[in-house]
């Protein structure tokens, strides 16, 4: 079968790997479509970042090199030994989320905060090929009227809604949102939804500024422009410093802020912290969203995919994919469609 394989950074080959059979609780899918995230684009410019190249992960066995993509989903193709609940032809989006089940973590249902965190396509084999091999707890069956595009945005909708939960929103509450790149949107589509008073939303592209409005956002404005003490909660998607401190500057005194943004170390103001008691949050990937968004698509009529721009073969993904995104700046969310 055609894969997307990462040797290294700039280094990601379209080539024939094999397509081996189903293992023990595992499930093999037909990929129907797999987007592009931001993780996968540091992976591409300048990784490895979370790929392993020195030693296996412990719970996928792999390392690099290996086969990229986490937001997929698909059509099962085979069950392996001991799976029970899912036959072939069952529509399925896949939470790429790898997890023990033995870690005090996993123990406390927190299994994104596994001793083993890790995704599939990022520490293991992903859903840039044409077939892919996942554990079968990574599967959640479509309802009818949930289709596979919609499907294919719910990996990222996941990681917005478990920060809108890390945040506490409480109805009628102030959010901004700095950064409207695929995450930075879902946040302000999911806000919109759970009751945001007032969504201010921040980025210098317009045309990313105008899909904000067209999702819920009730304002809109460019880079470094928001008014100071604005907003009960703050979501940080882009990962840098300046906008850190952007969304510190917007928050009430007692307000919070939700890190979403791949960043690095920063510096902040703790006297200010401390003085403004304001509250810093970290949102590491979900738990728990996938069954809440597809009910949302079922039952309320959810349509995640306004921040699809482009669907290309696998064939092109370098060029038109990870390419495209990185020089192309009216691109969102590219979904690949082996």
């Amino acid at each position: 079968m055609k894969a997307a394989v990462w040797y290294g950074a700039r280094d990601v080959r379209v080539e024939d790997v094999p397509a081996g059979p189903p293992g023990p609780g595992e499930v093999a899918i037909t990929v129907a479509y797999c987007g592009i995230c931001g993780s996968d684009l540091h992976e591409y410019l300048d990784g490895p970042h979370a790929i392993p190249v020195d030693a296996p992960h412990p719970e996928s066995g792999r390392e690099a090199p290996l086969t990229l993509g986490h937001e997929f989903c698909g059509t099962v193709a085979e069950v392996g030994p001991g799976v029970t609940g899912f036959r072939p032809g069952d529509t399925v989006a896949v939470e790429p989320h790898y997890r023990c089940g033995a870690c005090a973590r996993c123990l406390a249902g927190e299994y994104n905060l596994c001793r083993h965190f890790g995704f599939a396509g990022l520490m293991g084999d992903g859903g840039l090929a044409e077939r892919a091999v996942v554990p079968s707890y990574m599967l959640h069956r479509l309802p009818e009227g949930v289709t596979l595009e919609q499907a294919a945005v719910f990996e990222p909708a996941a990681v917005a809604l478990h920060a809108l939960r890390r945040s506490g929103l409480r109805d009628g509450e102030t959010v901004a949102v700095v950064g409207l790149g695929p995450i930075g949107l879902l946040v302000v589509q999911l806000a919109a939804r759970y009751g945001a008073g007032r969504i201010i939303a921040s980025d210098p592209s317009g045309t990313r500024r105008a899909l904000a409005r067209r999702l819920g956002a009730t304002e809109v404005l460019d880079a470094g422009a928001l008014p100071e003490g604005a907003a009960d909660v703050a979501f940080e998607a882009v990962g840098t410093e300046g906008t850190l401190r952007d969304c510190l500057a917007a928050t009430r005194r007692g307000g919070r802020v939700v890190l979403l943004g791949l960043g690095g170390t920063f510096a902040v103001d703790a006297f200010a912290l401390v003085n403004n008691e304001q509250t810093i949050i970290g949102s590491v990937g979900y738990r728990d969203a996938h069954p809440e968004l597809i009910r949302l698509v079922a039952e309320e009529g959810l349509d995640l995919t306004a921040i699809v721009t482009s669907t290309v073969p696998l064939a092109d993904v370098v060029r038109d994919g990870f390419e495209a995104l990185l020089n192309a700046k009216e691109e969102i969310k590219v979904l690949v469609r082996p």
